[in-house]
């Protein structure tokens, strides 16, 4: 399949209007949607946000390439735009973006559309074919050139790569891999072998992407390999590397300092690679550094996100479960709801959440002492806190018993991952758990419960002012992902109070963005106020992420007000004794909701607050342009 097959002159712009990146991003995609490429445009615009998130897609010399791979995409499609003037995209070079490559694949697409939309990324390296494009006048100019171009590379027969060396040669390996796979991949590769064959270095690169791995690295050229290079951002095979000396590096400096990380390969300037028994993690690198976030924020956060599907989806079963048979749900459907919902998907979550926290840190050898250390958690009265702990203890102990086993013979390295790991780490963290965790952190949770369920008047209220101001704080990142798990750790423990602020302060931020969009049209572009409109929809349904783009357009203005209409809708939600039996689903599960009137009131008064402050404060467009 060819470029062209999935370019079309109806995804082609070549006098961009936008000015900055979220307008780059808010065009592209409409113009996509427009095309009929599209299942959803808020969902395709959410993956390409989340990937923004992850790195930015700038990646320098004038090009940008935001994609995305999601089932809301209808069709895999190219879209292209060419901005005369230039934008600034957050580059990784600084300098601003002439020419904006948006890459739309399926969540079903087969390898030969993935293979050919990370082609592009690689054809957009020849400085001569992005001077050509940022020439072209039409659209069929635009196609005609890539075309060429594409016939030119068909010329030159692809060959797998075979490396021969001198013996006194030095061999240079590479591994590039991106979370999507798409384009960063087989750019950093192809940035990296350019250099290389340049410079008359011996090289070889294995790509690690959405069409799974090309040109592995056999185990004669990693014994032969001078140094080896990871240019990665996620996880890669890593013992296969145990006593070369690695360059680990996120994968955009593939791309941007080649040079660089050629030159220390031949230096041998990195550490000797230590296997670890499980060969699959690239954070292993990280590690060694220390610091809050490898050590517990990013566990925590892997344990939070692979528990989220279990209280979103257990919860909403429990709301139906309400919804048909009341606040006793009463009734055989129902009472098959709620254990559906309530016995088993939310029962799970605090043991998947110490799962999923002790496998970021001891990878998968911790999963099942973290699973198991989670259960023992619940069973014990210990409840979330008690889980939290489990994950974190397991992933601990099984690092320790990596370096403890480090010293048997090499014969027994098999016996690790099947018996060993499963066997003693459970067994410590089992033990761990019964005889020394659970009493004291159960006690603690009783107190805790006892206070909250105490709390009225001003005391309930601040609780509200907090966590609804959380959560709008970052829009589903740290602070918001730790309000909400008090919340879901509250209502583990039968206090549901906490989860209905937490739930109404993540709805506050689009529903108070939708309310300025129509109310102060002046102050917003075309784009966000048709972007507005989807806020009423994603507010209501407690999407909280629907006001990123907003946010990162005028951070200051857009977040300060948010937290100030979360806070205050979070406080007269406690203030006037709401409790939701769900954890999400918004105003659709406001049945599982005490005094919804009442939540419905504070919601609509912290989001007009929110659109008031926005309204006044923004700049009008004319004047920011």
């Amino acid at each position: 399949m060819k470029i062209t097959d999935l370019l079309k002159k109806d995804t082609v712009i070549l006098d961009l209007k936008a000015t900055t990146k979220v307008e780059v991003i808010d065009e592209l995609t409409q113009k996509l949607y427009d095309a009929g490429r599209l299942n959803s445009l808020e969902g395709y615009k959410e993956a390409i946000l989340t990937r923004e998130g992850q790195s930015t897609t700038g990646i320098g010399e004038g090009i940008a390439i935001p994609h995305a791979k999601t089932d809301a995409v209808k069709i895999p499609s190219i879209a292209f735009a060419k901005s005369e003037a230039g934008v600034d995209y957050e580059s990784l070079d600084g300098q601003p973006a002439h020419l904006i490559f948006m890459i739309a694949a399926s969540a079903g697409a087969n390898n030969e559309h993935l293979e050919t939309l990370s082609r592009l990324s690689m054809l957009l390296m020849d400085a001569d074919f992005r001077n050509k494009l940022l020439g072209a006048k039409t659209p069929d100019e635009v196609i005609s050139i890539i075309d060429a171009k594409e016939r030119e590379e068909d010329g030159e027969e692809e060959v797998e790569q075979v490396v021969e060396t001198a013996e006194d040669e030095k061999l240079i390996l590479a591994v590039t891999a991106c979370p999507t796979g798409i384009a960063h991949t087989y750019m950093a590769a192809d940035a990296l072998k350019g250099r290389a064959k340049e410079r008359g270095i011996a090289f070889k690169v294995e790509t690690n992407g959405s069409t799974g791995i090309k040109g592995e690295l056999t185990k004669e050229e990693i014994e032969k390999a001078h140094a080896i290079i990871v240019a990665a951002d996620k996880q890669v095979e890593m013992d296969r590397f145990a006593g070369k000396h690695v360059i680990k590096v996120p994968v955009a400096q593939g791309i941007r300092k080649t040079d660089e990380l050629l030159d220390r390969a031949l230096k041998q300037d990195a550490p000797v690679y230590q296997a670890t028994g499980e060969g699959s993690s690239n954070e292993e690198s990280t590690r060694s550094e220390g610091g809050f976030k490898e050590y517990v924020y990013k566990p925590l956060m892997n344990g939070i996100s692979n528990m989220l599907p279990f209280v979103v989806g257990g919860g909403l079963i429990v709301a139906l479960a309400f919804l048909f048979g009341g606040y006793e749900t009463k009734g055989a459907f129902a009472e098959a709801l709620n254990t559906i919902g309530g016995g088993t998907a939310l029962g799970l979550m605090v043991p998947v959440l110490a799962a999923f926290i002790a496998s970021a840190i001891g990878d998968r050898p911790a999963f099942a002492p973290g699973m198991v250390g989670g259960l023992l958690a619940v069973n014990g009265g210990a409840g979330f806190l008690g889980g939290l702990i489990a994950g974190f203890l397991a992933g601990y102990v099984i690092l320790g018993l990596k370096k403890l086993f480090s010293y048997l013979p090499q014969s027994l390295e098999g016996l690790k991952p099947t018996l060993l790991y499963p066997l003693c780490g459970t067994l410590v963290v089992g033990l761990l758990m019964i005889f020394v965790i659970n009493t004291p952190i159960a006690f603690i949770m009783d107190g805790l419960m006892n206070f909250l369920n105490g709390l009225s008047g001003a005391n309930a209220v601040v609780l509200g002012l907090v966590l609804g101001g959380m959560m709008a704080i970052d829009m589903g990142g740290p602070f918001n992902k730790t309000a909400f798990a008090f919340g879901i750790a509250m209502a583990a423990s039968d206090n549901f109070a906490p989860q209905a602020a937490t739930m109404i302060g993540g709805m506050v931020p689009p529903l108070g963005l939708a309310l300025a969009t129509t109310f102060f049209k002046n102050k917003f572009t075309q784009a966000e106020r048709e972007s507005g409109k989807t806020n009423y929809i994603m507010g209501l349904s407690f999407i909280t992420e629907g006001a990123i783009p907003f946010a990162a357009a005028d951070p200051i203005r857009v977040i300060v007000s948010c937290i100030i209409g979360s806070a205050l809708a979070g406080a007269l939600a406690m203030f006037f004794g709401c409790i939701s039996q769900a954890p999400h689903g918004g105003i659709f599960v406001i049945w599982a909701i005490s005094n919804p009137i009442m939540y419905v009131v504070s919601l609509l008064i912290g989001s007009i607050v929110t659109a008031l402050l926005v309204g006044f404060w923004k700049k009008p467009v004319a004047e920011r342009l």
